[in-house]
């Protein structure tokens, strides 16, 4: 199943936000009790651009990699998003794409988030 990385809409200015907020960045419009209400989902662009990244060594003993890389992307829409890298040599500035995956396994549960793949 393929899934889109969803961004919310303030019903009241139509600012785009990720991730969801409890009221509006842009308007401060403040619903949080009625939040299914008053933000609106919609698919966010998938292309965007690196602007930083880093690499975490000190993750929980059950993952199986020995880092991870993280990165902040500024998607063709303006709004920026933290994600893992799934590239070999990230470059500031590079281009990218993004998917909703599995990021980590337990016995029990699986837990998505944003990766992106060079483009």
């Amino acid at each position: 199943m393929i899934r889109d990385i969803l961004g919310y809409k303030c019903r009241k200015c139509g600012s785009i936000s990720y991730p969801n907020h409890y009221r509006c960045p842009k308007c401060h419009h403040t619903e949080w009790r009625k939040m299914d209400v008053e933000f609106d989902t919609l698919p966010l662009p998938k292309n965007g651009t690196l602007l930083t990244y880093t690499h975490l060594y000190a993750l929980p003993p059950d993952y199986e990699q020995v880092f991870l890389t993280l990165g902040i992307v500024e998607l063709e829409n303006g709004n920026r998003l933290t994600g893992q890298l799934k590239i070999e040599k990230p470059k500031i500035g590079m281009k990218v794409k993004g998917k909703v995956e599995v990021v980590r396994k337990t016995d029990y549960d699986k837990y998505y988030g944003i990766v992106f793949y060079e483009s």
